[in-house]
Protein backbone atom coordinates (compact mmCIF):
# COMPACT_ATOMS: atom_id res chain seq x y z
CA UNK A 1 0.00 0.00 0.00
CA UNK A 2 1.38 3.45 -0.73
CA UNK A 3 1.90 5.76 1.74
CA UNK A 4 1.30 9.80 1.34
CA UNK A 5 1.89 12.57 3.83
CA UNK A 6 0.08 15.60 3.61
CA UNK A 7 1.58 18.58 4.49
CA UNK A 8 0.99 22.32 4.98
CA UNK A 9 -1.42 24.68 4.79
CA UNK A 10 -4.53 23.88 7.30
CA UNK A 11 -7.38 26.24 6.70
CA UNK A 12 -8.97 24.64 3.58
CA UNK A 13 -10.11 21.48 2.83
CA UNK A 14 -7.78 20.65 0.04
CA UNK A 15 -6.73 17.07 2.60
CA UNK A 16 -10.11 16.06 2.23
CA UNK A 17 -10.22 16.66 -1.35
CA UNK A 18 -7.63 14.55 -1.59
CA UNK A 19 -8.41 11.78 0.52
CA UNK A 20 -11.83 11.14 -0.90
CA UNK A 21 -11.01 11.81 -4.78
CA UNK A 22 -8.28 9.02 -3.95
CA UNK A 23 -10.21 6.58 -1.96
CA UNK A 24 -10.60 3.88 -4.56
CA UNK A 25 -6.26 3.92 -4.97
CA UNK A 26 -6.29 2.50 -1.38
CA UNK A 27 -4.07 4.94 -0.07
CA UNK A 28 -2.62 5.23 3.32
CA UNK A 29 -2.70 9.16 4.39
CA UNK A 30 -1.38 10.88 7.09
CA UNK A 31 -0.60 14.52 8.16
CA UNK A 32 0.23 16.80 10.99
CA UNK A 33 -2.37 17.33 13.32
CA UNK A 34 -4.55 20.08 11.73
CA UNK A 35 -6.30 21.37 14.98
CA UNK A 36 -4.71 24.79 15.11
CA UNK A 37 -5.07 25.24 18.89
CA UNK A 38 -3.88 21.67 19.76
CA UNK A 39 -1.06 21.99 17.60
CA UNK A 40 0.18 24.81 18.91
CA UNK A 41 -0.21 23.69 22.65
CA UNK A 42 0.26 20.20 22.52
CA UNK A 43 3.66 21.40 24.31
CA UNK A 44 1.98 23.22 27.58
CA UNK A 45 -0.47 20.67 27.69
CA UNK A 46 1.53 17.60 27.72
CA UNK A 47 4.63 19.22 30.02
CA UNK A 48 3.67 21.92 31.39
CA UNK A 49 2.96 25.60 30.81
CA UNK A 50 5.76 28.05 30.10
CA UNK A 51 5.41 31.88 30.64
CA UNK A 52 7.43 33.02 27.48
CA UNK A 53 5.68 32.29 24.05
CA UNK A 54 9.11 31.22 22.93
CA UNK A 55 9.11 28.20 24.88
CA UNK A 56 5.35 27.59 24.53
CA UNK A 57 6.27 27.44 20.68
CA UNK A 58 9.13 25.82 21.12
CA UNK A 59 7.74 23.13 23.20
CA UNK A 60 5.04 22.57 21.30
CA UNK A 61 7.09 22.64 17.75
CA UNK A 62 9.25 19.73 19.03
CA UNK A 63 6.13 17.73 19.81
CA UNK A 64 4.90 17.93 16.24
CA UNK A 65 8.32 17.51 14.27
CA UNK A 66 8.02 14.11 16.29
CA UNK A 67 4.80 13.08 14.66
CA UNK A 68 6.07 15.00 11.13
CA UNK A 69 9.38 13.27 10.85
CA UNK A 70 7.94 10.32 11.30
CA UNK A 71 5.12 10.76 8.32
CA UNK A 72 7.42 12.16 6.20
CA UNK A 73 9.90 9.24 6.50
CA UNK A 74 7.51 6.15 6.04
CA UNK A 75 5.59 8.19 3.38
CA UNK A 76 6.28 6.58 -0.22
CA UNK A 77 5.44 10.62 -1.68
CA UNK A 78 4.81 13.69 0.00
CA UNK A 79 2.43 16.35 -0.84
CA UNK A 80 3.23 19.77 0.02
CA UNK A 81 0.72 22.51 0.39
CA UNK A 82 1.46 26.12 0.05
CA UNK A 83 -2.26 28.48 0.62
CA UNK A 84 -2.48 31.76 -0.13
CA UNK A 85 -4.02 33.20 3.17
CA UNK A 86 -0.73 31.96 5.16
CA UNK A 87 3.13 31.50 4.69
CA UNK A 88 3.36 28.04 5.87
CA UNK A 89 7.27 28.09 6.50
CA UNK A 90 6.73 25.14 8.28
CA UNK A 91 5.66 23.40 4.76
CA UNK A 92 8.63 24.90 3.26
CA UNK A 93 10.94 22.76 6.46
CA UNK A 94 8.85 20.01 5.66
CA UNK A 95 9.63 19.75 1.91
CA UNK A 96 13.36 20.11 2.43
CA UNK A 97 13.19 17.86 5.03
CA UNK A 98 11.69 15.21 2.44
CA UNK A 99 14.12 16.01 -0.40
CA UNK A 100 16.87 15.01 2.03
CA UNK A 101 15.44 11.53 2.43
CA UNK A 102 15.09 11.50 -1.29
CA UNK A 103 10.98 11.21 -1.09
CA UNK A 104 8.80 11.61 -4.16
CA UNK A 105 7.42 15.13 -3.57
CA UNK A 106 4.43 17.09 -5.28
CA UNK A 107 4.17 20.52 -4.42
CA UNK A 108 0.64 21.91 -4.07
CA UNK A 109 0.17 26.04 -4.57
CA UNK A 110 -1.52 28.62 -6.53
CA UNK A 111 0.79 30.22 -9.50
CA UNK A 112 0.90 33.63 -8.13
CA UNK A 113 3.56 31.66 -5.81
CA UNK A 114 5.77 30.12 -8.27
CA UNK A 115 8.44 32.89 -8.11
CA UNK A 116 8.85 32.38 -4.20
CA UNK A 117 8.57 29.07 -3.92
CA UNK A 118 11.00 28.46 -7.24
CA UNK A 119 13.82 26.34 -5.01
CA UNK A 120 11.01 24.24 -3.62
CA UNK A 121 9.53 23.98 -7.34
CA UNK A 122 12.66 22.18 -8.40
CA UNK A 123 12.75 20.12 -5.53
CA UNK A 124 10.13 18.70 -6.64
CA UNK A 125 9.13 15.63 -8.98
CA UNK A 126 4.89 17.66 -9.76
CA UNK A 127 3.96 20.76 -9.31
CA UNK A 128 0.02 21.13 -9.26
CA UNK A 129 -2.35 23.61 -8.80
CA UNK A 130 -5.55 21.87 -7.71
CA UNK A 131 -6.10 19.08 -5.15
CA UNK A 132 -7.92 17.36 -8.12
CA UNK A 133 -4.65 17.72 -9.77
CA UNK A 134 -3.18 15.40 -7.06
CA UNK A 135 -5.40 12.69 -7.27
CA UNK A 136 -4.68 12.40 -10.86
CA UNK A 137 -1.23 12.04 -10.30
CA UNK A 138 -1.54 9.62 -7.48
CA UNK A 139 -4.19 7.49 -9.67
CA UNK A 140 -1.29 7.60 -12.26
CA UNK A 141 1.10 6.58 -10.10
CA UNK A 142 -1.15 4.09 -8.53
CA UNK A 143 -2.87 2.57 -11.59
CA UNK A 144 -0.90 3.84 -14.80
CA UNK A 145 -3.96 5.84 -16.27
CA UNK A 146 -4.58 9.00 -17.71
CA UNK A 147 -7.46 11.28 -16.49
CA UNK A 148 -10.38 10.66 -18.08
Amino acid sequence: MMSVYLSGEIHTDWREQIIDGAEALGIHFNAPVTDHDASDDCGVAILGGEDSKFWHDHKGAKINAIRTRKGIEEADVVVVRFGEKYKQWNAAFDAGYAAALGKSIIVLSPPEHQHALKEVHAAALAVAETPAQVVEILTYVVEGTLPK
